[in-house]
């Protein structure tokens, strides 16, 4: 990957709808030099998803709650089921394996207390597996930059 390259990875982390000549405009390219290296970014993985951002609030979902857990047994197929029930959770939208004190962080966008107070119920007490796990609901959202420095 070259300095091109990376040129284009962060314009478009910025504004991936811009055209090819927009692109190529702003990174000091030609919009074919453009097509052909964020297509070859695409299929090389490089670039994951062209997707929106969604505002959680949009859709009343105004509490994000930061989550550790550790689980009980650190068994493979355990992990792997925890996996699959954190995936299949609609509130959470971020889960990490992670190291240290927790196995697991979980971020967690609901409506309110009540409502990540069903969450808790129905996905973390009910989990034979979860050890325990400790909540921190967020107060302010200081940065978001969903991109990677390139």
């Amino acid at each position: 990957m070259d300095d091109l390259d990376r040129r284009i990875l962060a314009a478009l982390q910025k504004n991936n709808r811009l055209s090819f000549a927009e692109l190529a405009e702003v990174v000091g390219s030609s919009a074919a030099s453009c097509m052909r290296r964020v297509n070859k970014l695409r299929s090389d993985g490089v670039i994951l998803a062209d997707i929106s951002l969604v505002d959680p609030r949009a859709f009343g979902k105004s509490l994000t709650v930061v989550v550790t857990v550790e689980l009980d047994r650190e068994r493979l197929d355990l992990v792997d089921e925890f996996k699959r029930a954190m995936r299949a959770a609609k509130e959470v939208t971020q889960c990490y394996m992670v190291t240290g004190d927790a196995d697991f962080v979980l971020l967690v966008s609901v409506e309110d207390v009540e409502a990540f107070d069903v969450f808790v119920k129905t996905k973390l007490y009910t989990n034979p597996n979860v050890r325990k796990f400790q909540s921190m609901i967020s107060l302010d959202r200081v940065k978001f930059e969903p991109r990677v420095a390139v």
